[in-house]
């Protein structure tokens, strides 16, 4: 994988304003992969400006046109998708089954689906004698993780551009390279000069100078609950909108009479997707205490299936994590699981057996887990579920809503009515019934210290658009 030593701006690739990089690593190898440019807040300011010069006549383009250039965007991703693949694979460990179909493949039906819902979106309505009018929010600025590299970037530029608002990212400094592909679609999409813009660089230098502009409009985060809060803190000096999808906590509550095997089919591997780097993950089973034991030899049973290996081989199902400091950082946790009294059923905080180098993991099932302990409390983000037993559905629903986070959840039961009915009950801003499918058009973001704010969908579109009321 070859570095990329210039920032897209106005339209064009240019130099940045220092010449410091950033290494990218190989987690499966930790061999150096390249470089890419360490911006700084001058670079941002370069972006800015474009973008700003360039939202007048952009805001004022049809919608037509706007629906058009997003067709382009996801042809060309469409184009490109094994090389995104393949590049997600090497530069985060994603593992290449999960990357293509996954990775690659979702943003080009996020991109789609927006074109179409701005064709038939009403912009303006009537409200008495008020038109309101909604309008483009400005300048935006994304500020992207490591995690889903292609996926977290189309889910705020679609709607941003569909919207008529111009655009800056700062993807994360572990996965840049996609990025760096997509921005290349974005150029043979033929887009007006200073409509999208990339700067590269570390969060305390790029990302919070975007946070932090004054000509950026609205900004979009998504990551840790830490950043989360210094973007909002950074961000309300100038009383700049803030989208933020952070954290979860996720818990899949198994009702006793559930189709067991299914649940924990589907569970299990819900919680190792991505290798447990996904925000949404099902990281609580909750299963009733008659139903433990059987469930605790089904988890394990299912979860050796996930052995680590190399993310380029079709056949393997759970990759590297992304860097050293996430692999360190997942054993830590399950150590500090031990040491409050949970029971490793599989797995441990050990390097999986014939991997001295990559920043791998065993995927880990723990039994014994107490709802107040560490490991059920914070986010892990790693192949590591936690198996916590309730007496009674009470109880259930009670463990299921203690956590600060609230982002997604599931519920099994052969009863949908007796699912839904729970499923209403648990404070989360999404969740699955009896593993109901992802669906791209439907609101995501979370409750409580999961995030501010929404994307996909009409409301996801609604994070970039002011309203104007005008009086006749």
């Amino acid at each position: 994988m070859n570095s990329r030593d210039t920032f897209y701006i106005n339209g064009k690739w240019v130099d940045p304003v220092s010449d410091e990089t950033i290494p990218v690593q190989n987690p499966t190898t930790e061999e150096q992969l390249g470089t890419v440019p360490a911006g700084s807040a001058a670079d941002v300011d370069a972006a800015v400006a474009a973008a700003r010069d360039a939202f007048p006549a952009w805001s004022r383009t049809s919608v037509s046109d706007r629906a058009d250039y997003l067709r382009r965007i996801r042809d060309g991703l469409a184009k490109r998708q094994d090389e995104f693949a393949e590049t997600i694979a090497t530069e985060m460990g994603c593992p290449l089954r999960i990357a293509g179909r996954i990775q690659a493949a979702l943003p080009q039906t996020v991109v789609g689906g927006v074109a179409d819902l701005i064709e038939s979106y009403e912009f303006d309505s009537v409200a008495g004698t008020s038109i309101v009018a909604r309008e483009p929010v400005g300048v935006v600025g994304a500020i992207t993780p490591w995690n889903y590299p292609l996926h977290q970037i189309t889910n705020k530029l679609a709607p941003a551009l569909a919207a008529g608002c111009t655009f800056v990212l700062k993807p994360s400094e572990v996965s840049p390279f996609t990025a760096y592909l997509l921005f290349d679609v974005l150029d043979e999409a033929g887009l007006p000069d200073g409509v999208v813009n990339l700067a590269t660089g570390y969060g305390t230098s790029v990302g919070e100078a975007i946070a932090g502009h004054r000509d950026i409009d609205a900004v979009s985060f998504t990551g840790s609950l830490r950043a989360g809060q210094r973007v909002a803190e950074v961000a309300s000096r100038n009383i700049t909108r803030v989208t933020l999808e952070l954290g979860g906590k996720s818990a899949n509550v198994i009702l006793p009479d559930a189709d067991l095997s299914a649940a924990v089919k589907v569970g299990v591997g819900n919680a190792f997707l991505n290798g447990g780097q996904t925000c949404t993950a099902w990281t609580r089973m909750l299963v009733s205490d008659a139903q433990y034991d059987d469930v605790l030899e089904m988890v394990a049973s299912v979860a050796k299936g996930y052995a680590p290996g190399d993310p380029l081989d079709p056949k393997t199902k759970l990759g590297p994590m992304a860097s050293a400091a996430q692999r360190d950082r997942i054993r830590e946790f399950i150590g500090i699981a031990q040491s409050e009294g949970a029971r490793v059923v599989t797995g441990g905080a050990e390097p999986p057996e014939g991997f001295e180098r990559g920043y791998f993991v065993q995927p880990t099932v723990l039994a014994d887990v107490h709802p107040d302990s560490t490991v059920a409390q914070q986010e892990i983000f790693g192949p590591v579920l936690s198996v916590i037993r309730y007496a009674d559905e009470d109880e259930a629903l009670a463990i299921a809503n203690n956590s600060d986070y609230g982002l997604s959840g599931a519920v099994w039961s052969a009863d949908q009515d007796r699912a839904i009915a729970f499923a209403r009950n648990v404070r989360t801003g999404s969740i699955d019934i009896n593993g109901g499918q992802y669906n791209p058009i439907a609101p995501f973001g979370g409750y409580k210290r999961s995030g501010i704010g929404r994307e996909m969908g009409v409301a996801g579109l609604e994070e970039f658009l002011e309203m104007k009321a005008i009086q006749l």
